[in-house]
Formats: structure tokens, sequence, C-alpha cells
């Protein structure tokens, strides 16, 4: 199913540069700082049930693109802790599986079919059955446990996405259990911070309980955050990570922010009031990164649970969240104005609004010390979306103001895929630039090495094991 030259250039002469670059890089261990995969996975090493609970249920790239050409949710039993009927599940993804022509999803899901159970005839109606019951026979196997699978990965450190609120008790297990994979937690504070999330107050008062602080006040608020941040550090995490509607932020004095937590915490707040609070809690978590060296991400700009139907019936995270326009420059500018020169601080920024590559994001990170850019995200972690984001980022931030990549998945067999592609990216823009004469091949070489691993190691402050 799969070309070795895939994503490479046409062109012979550019191609061959690619190629060369590729060889250099493709066998590097992936480092993986920010993704959404399950630390119970790797504590409790059980087998993954059935290919419906690994590929189709876990995937919101997968049952999103169903959805929107009429397939129920209930169908593919979205939500069930256990699928009743996995064979089914398979056969309606397989039915339509040729709706993920062109997607990236097709080339991740390819490469897991061909690379890691050797099905190399195109999933269908026609060979459902046959894929089901060979990768099911496979995932029986000793070689398909999630620790066997994280070393087969060449994974040198996997970061997963937790609450204030988790007792992060599965990242102990895994500690404890004396295994070498290297899982650890980021602290992802927006249960606690963001005054409409579900069941806001209530977790503001589990936070004060598992903190041992008042959290009715401000002060004590803060000591809860900061406590709880360091409980992440002392299992491994080296980054934090926001989700807010935009990246406003704000830097109110003492007294402002405490009557307007007290407004938050009262049930009063105006809409407005809302995402001021939002906005202070980003500058604040600025403060606390630069005290504890967390390294923070913004991942803001997405207008999250659209379908508010699927949302009550399913809750969150159900592919309904859709990009929406953001503005970086003004609404950065309170935290960079108190924290924008701190070379301590490392503040990594995503967007969803790709208008602002290069009129906002990178002449950001080309000044200011602290700021980096993350990696295309989410919508746009595609060949072309990669490709944009070189084109109009590296003219104005350079290679050395970004992060390198990171694969943001809940999906853990398309890791691989997912870093494979965007390895060959890389390699396609800069085969272009020594074919232009823009770049010499052995800076090109040094490059390619820095965006797959060196980056990510340093940005995200992850020295290489062993």
């Amino acid at each position: 199913m799969l070309n070795e030259d895939r994503l490479f250039p046409a062109e012979p002469i550019t191609r061959a540069i690619a190629k060369r670059l590729y060889q250099s890089v493709r066998s590097l261990p992936i480092v993986s700082p920010h993704g959404h995969t399950q630390a119970a996975w790797f504590a409790h090493n059980q087998a993954f049930p059935d290919p419906a609970k690994l590929f189709v249920q876990p995937d919101h790239y997968v049952f999103r693109m169903l959805y929107s050409q009429g397939v129920s949710l209930e169908s593919l039993e979205i939500g069930k802790a256990v699928i009743d009927d996995p064979h089914s599940v398979w056969r309606i993804f397989a039915e339509h599986y040729y709706l993920f022509r062109g997607t990236p999803t097709r080339l991740w899901l390819d490469y897991a079919f061909q690379e890691l159970f050797g099905l190399t005839e195109r999933l269908s109606a026609a060979t459902a059955d046959r894929y089901f019951d060979s990768i099911s026979e496979k995932l029986a196997t000793p070689e398909f446990l999630p620790r066997a699978l994280y070393e087969r990965f060449g994974i040198e450190v996997l970061a997963t996405t937790d609450s204030p609120l988790d007792s992060l008790e599965d990242h102990r297990l895994i500690r404890e259990s004396g295994w070498s994979g290297r899982i650890i937690p980021t602290f992802r504070p927006d249960p606690v911070v963001d005054p409409e999330f579900h069941g806001f107050r209530d977790n503001i008062r589990k936070l004060g309980e598992l903190t041992g602080e008042d959290t009715d006040n401000y002060s004590g608020y803060l000591h809860a955050l900061a406590k709880s941040r360091e409980r992440f550090k002392a299992l491994g995490a080296t980054a934090t990570d926001h989700g807010h509607p935009t990246p406003a932020t704000a830097n109110l004095s003492r007294g402002e922010a405490e009557a307007l937590y007290g407004k938050i915490i009262s049930g009063n707040a105006s809409a407005a009031e809302q995402e001021l609070f939002r906005a202070q809690m980003l500058t604040e978590m600025a403060g606390m990164s630069l005290r504890d060296g967390l390294v923070m991400q913004i991942h803001p700009g997405s207008l999250r649970n659209h379908n508010q139907q699927i949302y009550e019936q399913y809750g969150r995270d159900m592919g309904a969240d859709i990009p929406t326009a953001t503005d970086y420059v003004r609404s950065l500018r309170p935290l960079l104005e108190k924290y924008g020169n701190e070379s301590g601080l490392t503040v990594i920024l995503f967007t969803l609004d790709e208008t602002t590559y290069s009129r906002e994001l990178a002449p950001l990170a080309g000044h200011y010390p602290c700021l980096k850019l993350g990696p295309p995200w989410w919508f746009h972690d595609s060949f072309e979306g990669m490709m944009r984001f070189r084109e109009r980022a590296t003219e104005t931030a350079g290679f050395y103001n970004t992060v390198g990549f990171n694969d943001d998945t809940r999906a853990f067999l398309s890791i691989p895929a997912r870093h494979d592609v965007a390895r060959r990216v890389d390699c396609a823009y800069l085969a272009k630039l020594v074919a232009d004469h823009r770049l010499e091949e052995d800076e090109a070489f040094e490059i390619v090495q820095d965006l797959t691993v060196n980056l990510v190691r340093r940005a995200y402050r992850l020295q290489k094991a062993g």
C-alpha cells in the first residue's frame, strides 16, 4: 500500500536529496512530549481488546469523518467501556474506509496496517473480516502488549495529558514496576481554571481537598495549583498545557484578581469576567513556570463541543471542536510585558488559525526570548499543513524558534506513522532549499537531526534517556 517515496518531491534531483536526508533520521528515537494516550495502558500492560477498540473508538479523526457521512455514533458504540459487537463496528469502518482518501488519517492507518500487522491489501468491505481476524490474532500475542509496542516503536519518552484532579496512580505504578519505559504526565489545569468547564466549582473544591489548601480564597487557590504542579513534577512532568478558547492574557493587581476570583467561585461571573479570569490564569501560570521550570504550552482557538446534542449525549472530545480566528499579538501582550524577556521561561504557542503563522506567531517568536512555536496541530498535522507551517514561519522565526514535532494523539498505534510523516515533510522541505541553493546539504543534515530529536528534547527539557 505504501510507496517508499511517499511525500517526497516528484522532481528527481530534489527527491534524491530528500531521500538521503530521510535515511539519516528515519530510525531515530521518537520523542513524544505532548499527547493523549493513557498511562493505564502501560501501568497494567494488558492486551488491547479488539481492532475496533484500538483503531475506531479512541480516534476522533476516524469517527468524526464517519459521522459526517451519516454513520451514527451509536452504531460505532462510541462511549462504551466495552464494545458489545466489535466485529460489526469494524465492518462499518471498513465499508467507509474510502472516505479517508487523501487525508493524513489514511496515511497513518495504512502505515499501521502494513508496518505493524503486515496487511498490504487495502481495507474495504471485502477485506474487513480478514483484517479483523489478523489484527485480533496479533493483539493476543506478547509482542503487541502496550509496553512491547512502546519499545518496538523506539519511543524515548511519551507524555500523557492529565487533570490536576487525577491521582496519577497509573504513573506511580509505572515508576514502581521497574519497567524502563519513560511515561510522564503533563499538567492540564483546564478543569480548575476555566469557569465554563463542566463541574468547575466542584473541581475547585476537590483541588482544595487534594492539596490541603483553602480554595475559597485566591491565595489558597494559587497555592493549591502550585502544589499540584509539584506533584506532577515528582512523577517526571516537564510541561503544562492550556486549552483555552483564546490566548487572552491579563495582568491584574492582586486586589483585582482576588475580587474577580470571588465572583468566579460564587457562580455569578459574566462571560466577560470568565474570559478575564482565564486570561489572568495564563499569566499566573507563566509566573509559576518561571519559578518551577515547567514548560508552558498554550493550545487556543478551538470552539469546543460545537455540536450541543452530541456533547449532551456523549460529553467532551467527540470530534465536534471547530477552529476559530485567533489574535495573538494583542492577546499575549499583558503576559509578555511581564515575562516575555525572561530567557528562563519557555512558552510554546500552537494555533488552529494558519493565517497567524507569518503575520503574528513567527514575528513574536522571532523576537521574545521566552516564545517558541509548536508544530502544526490537530486539523493541520498533514503534509500540506506541515509544509505551510515551514514555508510561512521559517522566513521570520527560523528553525530554531520551533520545537520539532509532537503527535498530540489518543491513538497509540498512529504515533510511529505521525512521526514518519513529519520526518518526510521536513526532509522534503529541506531538500527544496538545498536544490534551490538556499541551503548547503551538510546544513540540511544538521537541521533535520535537530527538527527530529534535538529541538524537542531541548524545548521540553527532556534529556536523552540512558
